[in-house]
């Protein structure tokens, strides 16, 4: 595993991919979130909102994009994060999440953060900060 601080302006972290949405997901995600919208469990509610089904919860989607930086929490933390919900996520979608430095410092480093469906459309657009403990 390489350590995050050495990784450079313009680089990616490895990608994670997230396997298809499953209505057990978007059901254990509500229950632990406490958002019973039902646009995120019952088909017949999201269709009366013209959605052609069930969407996945934002947070959950948000949420997601954390496991980019999990291998590295040994050399710090998620100190700022930020998101734009671009689109949404449907039950089966694929969900790669990315990450790409933009700023490196003595004692942080800044990103990119995206997440992105399988028809390589982004459904979420955001930036964080991951503070290094001081040593």
């Amino acid at each position: 595993m390489t350590v995050l601080s050495s990784y450079r302006i313009g680089e990616f972290l490895p990608e994670v991919e997230l396997e298809p949405v499953t209505r057990i997901d978007l059901i254990k995600y509500a229950g632990a979130s406490g958002d019973y919208n039902p646009i995120h469990t019952i088909d017949e509610e999201a269709r009366k909102l013209g959605l052609r089904g069930i969407i996945a919860h934002g947070m959950w989607t948000m949420g997601n994009l954390s496991k980019l930086f999990s291998d590295y929490y040994e050399e710090g933390y998620m100190r700022e994060y930020s998101v734009r919900f671009k689109g949404m996520v449907f039950l089966h979608d694929v969900i790669t999440l990315r990450a790409e430095v933009v700023e490196t410092g003595i004692d942080h480093a800044r990103f990119n953060v995206s997440a992105i469906n399988q028809d390589e459309k982004k459904v979420i657009d955001g930036k964080l900060t991951f503070q290094f403990y001081r040593h």
